[in-house]
């Protein structure tokens, strides 16, 4: 919610209005003293929201008498906040800051004293942001007005009036509860692991549990948890947008910036960070303490709905005018009567007082045409709806961020996926070592590799990379850290070539550091050995990318061979024939350089001689197969676009079941990514349907199949998990990133987090985002069926000068209580197999189909034809008076609802009552909705101003409700054209 000084001013005015004071005991003024109570709250609520913020504000950042640290959390969030590199150097640089916050910046905090992390969350704070107490003060807001009203009235007058602001309140609640919720989804996802150095060994540790001292690994990809200084890095950028707004990356070294802020990304190299703030003492999160969200962003389906509630709303207006001029005129032209046969304008024998009751009377009932029309109760029905979707999506391992992404889930016509990590298991492990032109198994290491050629090989391995070996003591496991490359080519050194990783980082020098990427696909290291101050460069990365760069190779005894067009195109065949076995094939590089080169700034990238080549194994995923198979099931396309070559990814699209065994590399199914961005427009359109794999795509490759899709009118579903993935993940309709590999950078940009990195949960997320659409198409059926009726009622009957039936606070009662209460028992249906056998709609597809016109029409033209006749005819016919008869009207109306919600949980089939005995909830509401009915006829008469009914015209109402299901079942059984109704309406307007 958002205040104002003006929306305070207009709170006292309407407090000061006599109309609106609580001392007037008036039932009619009771929503009067609802609204001016909630402007009250509002108001109330603005003051202590900025108390708690200033409080929070002021106390967080404590800087303690009798700390055990030796420097300030002031100091630390001034010294990172304003770059200060003096201060720093006061500080005794990064290594003095360490020392100071009891931690060391190569080994991290000691964490051998139990109370250590405890003390320091203490000192400087948790990783966490507050929380707003908004519904715990509404709440006790509404507790206070009925009390008070109780005691100022007496309990029945006060009860009246103090529940009718409780209604109201709880009105307000729920949508700040819902505001609340989504304002704080962006502040909550804590529940991210980062990696960092803690008791001299590498650890995953939730974004919270990061403290001050903490020496934290950044990889590309990955969004810095809090400020802090570089500790040690290589080639590091970092994209702080998100705090200056400047687009280009930003440099961070050790010497001049290193200076690192909560919330930016790591756009390219890696390094270690010791963490000085976090929570509110960082950057971030005193912007954050300053700002306020904007909730004002719509989902697809909200703004559907909005505009099919504004198409009613201007309908009812536009009814609501020509019913106010018709009265109007009526009134003063002397052709209405009282109830005693007199004219009730006289001209000026009438007196002003009775000719304003009467506009005021013919006001309110032009009012009530348009509060009974507009179907309040949509909007947070299907906030709840897609909760509950959401609800579903959290057990199938699918975390929602953004309420669009179930109901645009439910269009999706085209899913683009990777491979790794997704299709396949990302447990990778080194199954073929080529050496030269020979294949080599484990056993013939040691006895056929030459020791030089070897040490070459643990060089490559041990230096080019982003992972890291711990090992604890002698007697404890290994523990190998990094992503699942890394880790598998770590391994394979470690354990199969005998390499002590330890011995030989120690053994030289780093003096550049190349790092990897998606376009380039390789990385390099230039390093000098400490025994003889040789410089040598190493290049490891996709095969026949270092290929390329080689013009000669090692054989297993250490010689030198040059690499003829002959030798490179069986190294090349040997590629492919790794690939055609599902391998990913990776290649190492070598060559010594003269030590006067300049090689912090230029790696030699020609040239090389060629170490070896080993092919890693990626198991596909056990469910892949069988998910891509309910994709294509559910008439929704799948695409794999992948890093890897050409080969490989066929051979796993292949097994995967998104190719064909009969498709080739020469159908067209298959592609390279080069070959896709040398298509012209025209081309890109024409083959864009048939391409089911792209190979060696880069992201701009990724990006630009996304755009065409979406151009030629697929919503489309992204799957992804590196850095480069985020302009997809971003332009795609859905964008889904991995949980587990997935970098801070891709969730940031996508809409919902597959927990269990696994194709499988996508199509649980389909099946969700089908079943929010359907059950909403049967919610907006059963409203507008409601809707439809009340206006049609209540003009036909105030257009003959009679007393509306569903007046203002009927129509309210229906709104918030009636319609969102049924409604919410349309919103439960789980996902089914029926719905994933539909076609998916797309983008074209009308919301309001042929089925639903038809069901909606009959049912509110059936609704409003018995109720007319009730309304002109009903107190002859049942012997009652005119306040019974308003009663029965009202109440035949609301139980017309309860047996039309029976024929909206079926659009299609007849059967609406299959298996409704196992759906309890949906029972549970229609019981509490008769309940309430009941309550509010019987007990709550002069809250509604009706009256009692006795048993006999309690089962007309119900006899006349009963009617819509054998009329329901009849409708059904009409034939609907295919096209849309809106279709015809077009081709006659033009």
């Amino acid at each position: 919610m958002s205040d104002s000084p003006t929306m305070h001013m207009h709170a006292e005015s309407m407090l000061d209005d006599p109309s609106t004071r609580l001392l007037n005991d008036k039932p009619k003024n009771k929503w009067r003293i609802a609204v001016s109570t909630i402007f009250c709250i509002r108001a109330l609520l603005s003051l202590l929201n900025q108390i708690t913020k200033t409080n929070f504000i002021t106390s967080s950042s404590p800087v303690s008498s009798n700390s055990t640290f030796n420097v300030d959390q002031i100091a630390l969030t001034r010294l990172v906040k304003n770059k200060d590199l003096a201060q720093l150097q006061e500080l005794g640089g990064v290594e003095g800051v360490a020392l100071h916050l009891k931690s060391d910046k190569e080994h991290g905090i000691h964490c051998h004293d139990a109370e250590d992390i405890p003390d320091r969350i203490k000192e400087f704070g948790s990783n966490v942001y507050i929380k707003d107490p908004t519904v715990l003060i509404l709440l006790g807001c509404a507790a206070l007005s009925l009390g008070f009203g109780i005691n100022e009235h007496g309990f029945k007058e006060g009860c009246t009036n103090g529940g009718t602001i409780l209604l109201a309140v709880i009105q307000i609640i729920s949508v700040s509860a819902v505001s609340d919720y989504r304002q704080s989804r962006p502040l909550v996802r804590n529940n991210i692991q980062i990696e960092a150095w803690r008791g001299g060994r590498r650890q995953k540790i939730y974004v919270y549990e990061t403290v001050v001292g903490d020496v934290i690994l950044l990889n590309i990809g990955d969004r810095v948890p809090a400020d802090g200084l570089l500790v040690q890095g290589h080639s590091l950028q970092v994209d702080e947008s998100s705090m200056t707004g400047t687009d280009s990356p930003v440099e961070i070294s050790h010497h001049q910036n290193p200076f690192l802020f909560s919330g930016t990304k790591i756009t390219h190299g890696y390094g270690r960070m010791l963490v000085t703030s976090v929570g509110m003492n960082t950057t971030w999160g005193e912007m954050m303490s300053q700002m306020r969200q904007d909730t004002s962003e719509r989902t697809p389906m909200q703004e559907r709905l909005e505009k099919l509630n504004s198409l009613i709303g201007k309908v009812a207006l536009l009814l609501a005018f020509l019913l106010l001029v018709v009265l109007l005129v009526r009134y003063f032209t002397g052709n209405t009567k009282d109830e005693n046969g007199n004219k009730e304008f006289n001209g000026s024998n009438t007196e002003v007082d009775d000719i304003i009751s009467a506009v005021i009377g013919i006001v309110a009932a032009a009012i009530s045409i348009v509060v009974v029309a507009i179907p309040e109760g949509l909007s947070l029905a299907l906030i709840l709806a897609v909760a509950y979707s959401k609800k579903i999506m959290m057990a199938d391992k699918a975390m929602d961020l953004k309420l669009s992404a179930c109901e645009t889930m439910g269009s999706v016509t085209t899913i683009c996926t990777d491979k790794t990590g997704t299709l396949t298991m990302n447990q990778m492990e080194v199954t073929q070592f080529w050496l030269g032109k020979y294949s080599l198994e484990e056993e013939a290491y040691s006895s056929e590799i030459s020791p030089s050629v070897l040490h070459l090989i643990q060089e490559g391995v041990a230096l080019n990379t982003t992972g890291s070996v711990h090992k604890q003591s002698l007697d404890s496991k290994v523990e190998i850290s990094g992503s699942p490359t890394e880790k598998a080519i770590i391994s394979w050194g470690v354990f199969k070539l005998q390499m002590d990783m330890e011995k030989v980082m120690k053994s030289c020098s780093i003096l550049h550091v190349e790092a990897f990427d998606s376009q380039n696909m390789r990385s390099g290291v230039s390093m000098k050995r400490n025994a003889d101050n040789t410089v040598h460069v190493h290049w490891k990365g996709a095969a026949e990318i270092i290929l390329e760069m080689c013009s000669s190779y090692y054989n297993p005894s250490g010689l030198v061979i040059d690499m003829g067009d002959s030798e490179k195109m069986s190294f090349e065949e040997i590629i492919q024939g790794m690939a055609a076995s599902r391998l990913r094939c990776i290649a190492f590089a070598h060559k010594e350089v003269p030590a006067d080169q300049n090689h912090r700034t230029m790696l030699k990238e020609d040239g090389l001689t060629l170490v070896g080549l080993v092919g890693l194994k990626d198991p596909c995923c056990p469910e892949a197969k069988k998910a891509v198979e309910d994709c294509q099931y559910a008439g929704v396309m799948v695409k794999m676009i992948t890093g890897d070559n050409i080969f490989t990814a066929k051979a796993i699209a292949t097994e995967c079941g998104i190719l064909k065994s009969s498709d080739d590399i020469f159908s067209g199914a298959v592609i390279n990514g080069v070959e896709f961005q040398s298509y012209t427009d025209l081309e890109r359109m024409l083959k864009l349907d048939n391409i089911c794999v792209m190979a060696r795509s880069s992201a701009a490759d990724k990006l630009l199949m996304v755009r065409c899709l979406k151009q030629k009118g697929h919503v489309v579903a992204v799957t992804g998990h590196g850095a480069t993935d985020a302009p997809a993940l971003e332009e795609a309709d859905i964008g889904l990133s991995m949980g587990i590999q997935g970098t801070e950078v891709a969730k940031e940009s996508s809409d919902i987090i597959i927990t269990d990195d696994n194709f499988a949960s996508v199509v649980s997320v389909l099946a969700c985002g089908r079943c929010v659409y359907h059950n909403t198409q049967k919610l907006v059926q059963f409203q507008l069926t409601s809707n439809v009726a009340g206006l049609l009622i209540n003009f036909a009957v105030a257009a003959s000068s009679r007393q509306v039936p569903f007046t203002i606070v009927r129509s309210i009662w229906l709104n918030m209580i009636m319609d969102t209460l049924l409604a919410l028992a349309l919103t439960k249906d789980k996902p089914t197999k029926e719905l994933m056998e539909k076609p998916p709609v797309g983008r074209t597809e009308p919301f309001i189909t042929n089925v639903m016109c038809r069901n909606l029409l009959a049912q509110a033209l059936y609704q409003t034809t018995v109720l007319l006749i009730l309304q002109f005819r009903g107190e002859a016919m049942f012997g009652v008076n005119d306040k019974v008869n308003g009663t029965l009207i009202f109440n035949t109306f609301v139980f017309c609802q309860m047996f039309n919600e029976f024929n909206a949980r079926k659009l299609v089939k007849k059967d609406i009552f299959r298996n409704i005995h196992t759906d309890k909830l949906f029972m549970g509401i229609i019981a509490v909705a008769v309940i309430l009915q009941i309550v509010t006829v019987e007990f709550l008469s002069k809250f509604e101003d009706i009256e009692r009914l006795n048993y006999r015209l309690w089962g007309v109402c119900l006899g006349i409700a009963a009617i819509s299901w054998p009329i329901g079942w009849a409708v059904k059984c009409i034939p609907v054209p295919q096209k849309p109704i809106f279709h015809y309406l077009k081709m006659k307007m033009h």
